[in-house]
């Protein structure tokens, strides 16, 4: 391999060696992600006028990337996932914290997280889930204006070297074809 530009970029710049650019070089792998500049660029004053969870509902299903609506809540896929098919469950009500949703809310939510993990048993074949819900930014809520609940599906292989050595996340299917996938095998 040579560092040479070819005849085609005339012009260039010399191919530099990455361990020769300034700078101090660590273990960390980089991930281009280009696509998240419109989430961090919005910063957080946006999203609390402009809630990605309030506008879901009102897009169709595949650009809201939801797969089931009930009553009170929604399930969709998380845009930027730990694992294909990680699913959030969210009231449609605009707010923070658990404490504040109505008993109706909660049993909804519920129910609706329970059919999520079946509905994902039976798509993906997953061992098993983590739940959770991040109450407030210091709990660590990417949107902390807007109760979500997580669906994690995992895998008893999905623990491998990349996210420890390499520092990336592996995701095997696009968002599409998975709330695709879910939203199908919801409905049937």
């Amino acid at each position: 391999m040579t560092t040479e530009p070819d005849a085609a970029a005339a012009g260039d710049e010399a191919l530099v060696a990455a361990a020769e650019l300034p700078g101090v070089p660590d273990e960390f792998q980089r991930l281009w992600t280009p696509h998240r500049m419109a989430y961090i660029s919005a910063g957080r004053e946006p999203m609390e006028k402009n809630c990605p969870f309030c506008a879901a509902p009102d897009k169709s299903d595949e650009d809201g990337l939801i797969v089931a609506r009930g009553k009170t809540s929604y399930v969709l896929l998380n845009l930027f996932p730990y694992n294909s098919g990680h699913l959030l469950v969210c009231p449609y009500r605009h707010i923070p914290t658990y404490d504040q949703a109505t008993d109706e809310e909660v049993a909804e939510i519920g129910a609706l997280t329970q059919r999520g993990m079946r509905v994902l048993r039976a798509v993906s074949r997953c061992d098993g889930f983590n739940l959770g819900m991040n109450q407030g930014a210091i709990a660590g809520a990417g949107v902390d204006a807007h109760l979500h609940q997580h669906i994690v599906p995992r895998w008893a292989s999905d623990a491998n070297f990349f996210p420890i050595i390499a520092k990336t996340k592996a995701l095997p299917q696009l968002l599409g074809d998975v709330r695709r996938a879910v939203a199908d095998a919801w409905r049937a």
